[in-house]
């Protein structure tokens, strides 16, 4: 394994060198980086201003040395420094942590919500919900990211906030609301007729009487989960961890999820004091001991299922923490709506100007500025990663393998998990690298419909200005992820599937 990531190591440094002499010799042949001084009235201030950038962007070199004297520079830390003087340093540390916010949120739900769907619509194939999900990554596939983008600022933030003002949910929308429900969940139920049938109805009623319920209470006005909530929601998450990771085969590990779940319940009652006006430290700390107080019970609850017990106890502890996360959000809700003047969704930046707020509040306008770029983006990987884990999964499910292991006599869930979902992730996994890679790079679209000043913005002006050095930085970070990621990839399929041998 050594020998292999030195090789490749050196193969991509190579590669890198390369490429990265191709760019900067585009870059500098992009046009004219004087022509914003020509015009300038004051001829004795534009021709002291003009030598000065000729000497700074030394236009006296050929291209080649010019070059050498970056790379020179670059080995001993120096990106150097724009056509106007700022160090190049100074702009890319902002552009990375925008570009960062924006798409790692938006990849990582793709991967999870595609992969998983794409896996249960191969399960469930040419079934009704595979047709709709189906139709829907094509459509979503085929949407430009730009008119999204517009759509999404129209409906999604103009028109959204607008309703948010007066709140309240129409009986033709109620309906709507509803009818699309029972359809989504008579497709993924599936049956008979008459189970489609019951299904459709039943969705349908529990979400037209939920959402008639807190329009009629003035929630969306003042939202909240409540003790209530947060106990069905966390035994919920209990439940959903233990079928995900063990299945009800055994008791003790739903039991473990029940009573870490229920200790987080109990912690909910009392945090109040710690969770008033927290910093990220603190609650990154309160998730490793949640945690480590999931594996605590496990271990001692689980008896001789303990190594299922401790991850579904885990996992359970983590979800049981996202919801009274986002509890507290809501509960800070009201006062952030005011302070932005009833317009929580917004279309362009990554902050509000000049605001300053309590933790809650600052997390609520991160969101606020957060949910329709990440929505553009995900809607189009979304469905990406959906079609390659149906494809991949159909695969798999038809190898001798799976069959031979059904033949054992394991249950369905124990197949699919332990055996043919292991090896559909191989091909996902050369997907999610190079995304992962190719998104820290920025969203070039995206980051300019919305007004995110992040690293495809800083390309842009840079390609626009002939200014090579930002160019430069911005190669080093998506060239270099997309070289790291890839070599993760490599060694990812070795752990996947241990037939393959990296030597």
């Amino acid at each position: 394994m050594a020998v292999f990531m030195v090789r490749r190591l050196v193969i991509s440094i190579f590669t890198l060198l390369a490429a990265s002499f191709i760019v900067f010799w585009g870059a500098s042949i992009a046009g004219d980086p004087m022509e914003d001084l020509r015009g300038v009235q004051d001829e004795g201030d534009a021709q002291a201003r003009i030598e000065a950038r000729h000497e700074r962007m030394r236009l006296s070199d050929p291209i080649p040395v010019r070059y050498l004297a970056w790379l020179s520079g670059l080995l001993t830390g120096d990106l150097g420094e724009n056509k106007f003087g700022q160090s190049v340093s100074g702009i890319l540390g902002p552009a990375v942590s925008a570009t960062m916010q924006l798409v790692i949120a938006a990849t990582v739900l793709a991967i999870v919500c595609g992969i998983t769907i794409g896996i249960i619509s191969a399960l469930r194939q040419y079934s009704g919900f595979d047709y709709s999900l189906t139709f829907a990554a094509f459509l979503f596939f085929s949407l430009p990211v730009f008119w999204v983008a517009v759509m999404l600022k129209q409906y999604g933030a103009i028109q959204f906030n607008n309703w948010l003002r007066d709140p309240s949910i129409a009986l033709p929308v109620l309906a709507v609301v509803a009818a699309l429900s029972g359809l989504a969940w008579m497709a993924i139920l599936g049956g008979n007729r008459q189970r489609r049938l019951t299904s459709f109805a039943a969705a349908a009623l529990v979400t037209a009487g939920l959402f008639w319920a807190l329009s009629a209470s003035g929630w969306f006005s003042d939202p909240g989960l409540g003790l209530l909530a947060v106990v069905v929601l966390s035994a919920g998450s209990a439940v959903g961890a233990t079928f995900l990771v063990a299945g009800f085969r055994h008791r003790e590990p739903l039991l473990a999820a029940l009573v870490t779940a229920g200790i987080g319940v109990v912690f909910y009652l009392f945090s109040e004091p710690i969770l008033e006006d927290p910093n990220w430290l603190l609650i990154l700390l309160l998730a490793v001991i949640a945690v480590g107080v999931g594996l605590g019970v496990g271990y001692m609850v689980g008896g001789i299922h303990r190594r299922q017990a401790m991850p579904v106890a885990a996992l359970a502890a983590f979800l049981t923490g996202g919801v009274i996360f986002i509890d507290y959000l809501l509960q800070a809700y009201s006062d952030y709506f005011s302070r932005v003047r009833g317009r929580p969704i917004s279309t362009i930046g990554a902050s509000t100007p000049n605001f300053g707020g309590s933790f809650w509040e600052s997390g609520l306008d991160s969101i606020g500025h957060l949910i329709l770029p990440t929505l553009a983006l995900l809607l189009i990987s979304f469905a990406v990663y959906t079609r390659y884990s149906r494809a991949s999964m159909l695969e798999v499910m038809n190898q001798d393998y799976v069959r031979t292991a059904r033949s054992k006599g394991l249950t369905e869930r124990t197949v699919i998990t332990k055996h043919a979902f292991r090896n559909a992730l191989i091909p996902v996994t050369t997907l999610m690298a190079f995304d992962f890679g190719a998104v820290i790079g920025g969203a070039v679209i995206t980051e300019r419909v919305f007004g995110w000043q992040g690293m495809g913005h800083m390309f842009i002006k840079g390609l626009q200005e002939v200014d090579p050095p930002p160019v430069m930085a911005f190669f080093l970070i998506a060239g270099g992820s997309i070289v790291v990621f890839n070599m993760l990839a490599d060694i990812a399929y070795a752990y996947l599937d241990p037939r393959i041998r990296v030597s």
